[in-house]
């Protein structure tokens, strides 16, 4: 393949501004991510561990081959609400004795570990990525159930959590559950329902009710152990699978069980050797712009993700403002879409559209670069089928079954954000930079069409149009939407799975494509209704 080149000054005051502004984000990011960190705070994680217990993290790193790294899912999760940041629960990708898993972990120093609505949400979208990518999941119990005071907003959609174990389970995709605690009402179904359950001598405590519910209901007089204990599961109820002594050997368990699974992966694998890009990823920081009104080089980020930095450009010379092309990827083969100059055209959507369909056709992997403010407007554009272009892409996007791959590096506005497999089209992936931006459009674009709006109403009902009024209300939407569009605010809500330093994406995306691989990579042969 073509070697890309590079143009970047690294010695230039643009480089330089631009990486102290992406610097900045990166020290925000990281105060956040020490909230997570942290849990429920010193008070009790020293509770926690003075009861002899690991930490959610600990049991993760246990479990994990030495050395081998773990890629944390929505870490921002419940971001800006009234729950802690991380949403009481761990979720991420790992290496098990040699398989790729799904790992959930309840942080019981957070409010007990019980489940809050931001924690339920990341739960099962842990499980669809299990799921999507045939990825065995392994449950760290320690959960005192729904977080009782946001019952409302869990009760109902909790539901899906048991539905997504055993279908996962239907699917002939393993299901661990390493119970270390508390496992109680709904949440005794985790270990219930999932394919092995492992429970810790005098640490697990699985029941639908514990004492003092049974008591209330039944007048009935229990205890923990006789009601839910690891050992009356392993002996009288038959829950329990495997009898643990202590959380180490939980672990240790855990481990064998899933070495004992033989798992083979069904995705065709690497096509070449894996080579570093020629370029270091460093330099990311100064390429991606501070400002994001002002557009950079795409290419300038696929030299230093793709292998070799080698990228066979498509229609290079056509719609030069989405850039596609097809690279290797830590050995794997990736067709990229990147947004060049921010604004989709005709031209480009028809040439993403056709790019994609070529993808399915040789079951290729497609990897969208957002920095996008959407499809162009205007009468000109209109009369040229800018609608029905669009739709094209859109069209092939929805209908693509290869697994997609999204990382949004800074805008991501308006339809060019579906045009870019944004989170409503099912990337199997997707991650933000920490200076990522997504909305309906730029603040101030979104507040000048409501002030036009406002002016035009005033004008057909014959009143005097209050400029100052106008003024005050631009600045109050602007500010409003500048905070909604944040990247910590949307991965806080869950529409990305997670925020990544950009020195890490070509890491990061290095773990995802081996774990889609785990499943067979099939593109399609037949597409919808396309506009011409």
């Amino acid at each position: 393949m073509p070697k890309l080149t590079s143009a970047v000054d690294t010695g230039s005051p643009e480089f330089a501004a631009n990486e102290a502004v992406q610097l900045q984000h990166l020290a925000d990011l990281d105060a956040q991510l020490q909230l997570a960190l942290d849990g429920g705070g010193v008070r009790y994680r020293e509770r926690h561990a003075a009861r002899g217990k690991l930490e959610a993290r600990a049991r993760i790193e246990l479990l994990l081959d030495e050395g081998s790294p773990f890629l944390e899912f929505s870490s921002l999760a419940a971001y800006g609400s009234e729950f802690t940041v991380g949403a009481g629960i761990v979720t991420g990708l790992g290496v098990v004795s040699g398989v790729e898993c799904v790992i959930a972990a309840n942080d019981p120093t957070v409010r007990g570990g019980a489940i809050n609505p931001f924690g339920l949400k990341k739960h099962l979208r842990a499980l669809e990525i299990a799921r999507e990518n045939r990825l065995p999941v392994i449950n760290l119990v320690e959960s005192g159930g729904a977080d009782l005071p946001t019952q409302a907003d869990l009760f109902l959609p909790a539901g899906q959590l048991f539905r997504d174990l055993t279908r996962l389970s239907g699917l002939g995709i393993p299901t661990v559950s390493l119970v270390f605690g508390n496992s109680t009402a709904g949440g005794a179904y985790v270990p219930g329902m999932s394919d092995y359950a492992v429970l810790v001598d005098k640490g697990a405590k699985v029941f639908l009710g514990g004492p003092p519910l049974v008591k209330m209901a039944t007048g009935e007089e229990s205890d923990d152990e006789s009601l839910g204990g690891a050992r009356m599961h392993a002996t009288t109820s038959g829950l329990g699978d495997y009898f643990a002594t202590d959380e180490h050997d939980a672990i240790r368990i855990g481990r064998e069980i899933i070495a004992s699974l033989r798992w083979q992966k069904k995705g065709p694998g690497r096509v070449a050797d894996v080579a570093a890009p020629s370029r270091s990823s460093a330099e990311l920081l100064g390429i991606v712009s501070g400002d994001l009104r002002v557009p950079f080089d795409p290419r300038e980020v696929i030299a230093r993700l793709v292998d070799g930095s080698e990228f066979d450009e498509y229609k290079a010379h056509y719609g030069t403002s989405l850039v596609t092309g097809w690279a290797v990827l830590n050995g794997y083969k990736i067709g990229i879409l990147a947004n060049a100059r921010g604004v989709l055209f005709n031209d480009e959507a028809k040439k993403g559209a056709e790019f994609i369909l070529l993808a399915n056709q040789t079951d290729t992997p497609l990897l969208f670069l957002h920095n996008t403010t959407g499809f162009m407007v205007g009468k000109a554009y209109e009369q040229a089928g800018m609608v029905k272009d669009g739709a094209k892409m859109v069209n092939a996007v929805a209908n693509s079954t290869v697994p997609h791959l999204s990382v949004i590096m800074g805008s991501s506005y308006g339809a060019g954000n579906y045009a870019m497999c944004g989170r409503a089209f099912g990337p199997r992936f997707s991650f933000s930079w920490p200076g990522a931006q997504v909305a309906v459009m730029g603040p101030e674009q979104l507040a000048g069409v409501l002030s036009i709006v406002a002016r035009q109403s005033a004008t057909s009902r014959g009143l005097e149009f209050d400029e100052d009024a106008d003024a005050v209300q631009r600045n109050v939407v602007e500010e409003q939407i500048l905070r909604e569009q944040h990247a910590f605010v949307m991965s806080g809500k869950l529409y990305d799975d997670g925020i990544i330093d950009p020195r890490d994406t070509r890491v990061v995306l290095s773990m995802c494509l081996s774990a889609i691989h785990s499943a067979p990579v099939e593109g399609r042969r037949g597409f919808g209704v396309f506009r011409f």
